[in-house]
């Protein structure tokens, strides 16, 4: 007997611009979303991690807001030339990005989901500025979600924990404490570990999908029970 049951997440027929696409959360986004069907525009500035991932698209359905930087300081040492690039690259850039697609995913009644992160709900100490660019970043899904709710345009965020990318290494992070920092992840974790990227593609997929047709303005934590952990 065949299942009348649906596909919970297909993605057949939709186009996708996937930014920061060519590395870790963005890179398994990108895989996952053509494996579910879409065609995907990716784009990052890393053109030769890209060559393999790049597809020309009609018509954009869901804009995927991924790219981003993190890097260490706090009120003492985060010099405003600091603020303003992690700020340009972690919000700016999505505004940008995000306002030149409306227009299209207005008329394709498509979808935008911002990947944010835990700390965007939560304050840790730092990264004052990475911080302070996901907590606009989640303002402004919430925000834009609501202006763009009538034309039947949803807008979500992710707010993924601590995620087996290169993210950290990029920071200036070296190796080997990185090995630290993932092992003390399993006790700021309640699921014990860190994430893996493809966890956040899910559902990032998810999202994007008609199986979450009647969700928009969520900040949905991908974190493994961070935000609901005390900090350690």
């Amino acid at each position: 007997m065949t299942s009348s049951i649906p596909t919970l997440i297909d993605l057949t027929g939709k186009s996708a611009l996937i930014t920061g696409a060519s590395v870790g959360i963005g890179r398994a986004t990108t895989i996952l979303f053509r494996q579910l069907g879409a065609s995907v525009i990716a784009v990052a500035r890393n053109l030769e991690q890209l060559k393999s991932l790049t597809e020309e698209c009609e018509k954009i359905k869901t804009n995927v807001n991924n790219a981003g930087i993190l890097e260490k300081g706090s009120i003492l040492d985060t010099n405003l030339e600091q603020y303003d690039r992690v700020l340009g690259l972690n919000l700016r850039a999505q505004y940008n990005i995000t306002q030149k697609a409306a227009k299209y995913l207005i008329e394709a009644k498509g979808n935008i989901v911002n990947v944010s992160s835990v700390n965007g709900i939560r304050s840790f100490p730092g990264v004052l500025a990475y911080n302070i660019s996901k907590s606009g970043l989640d303002q402004m899904t919430s925000c834009v979600a609501l202006e763009l709710a009538s034309a039947g345009v949803r807008v979500n965020s992710v707010n993924p924990g601590v995620t087996v990318t290169e993210l950290h290494l990029r920071s200036g992070m070296n190796n080997a404490d990185y090995e630290k920092f993932l092992e003390h992840s399993k006790t700021t974790h309640a699921l014990g570990r860190a994430g893996e990227a493809k966890e956040v593609a899910n559902a990032i997929a998810f999202l994007a999908s008609d199986a979450a047709s009647f969700i928009t303005g969520v900040t949905l934590p991908v974190d493994g029970g961070r935000h609901a952990m005390c900090p350690r």
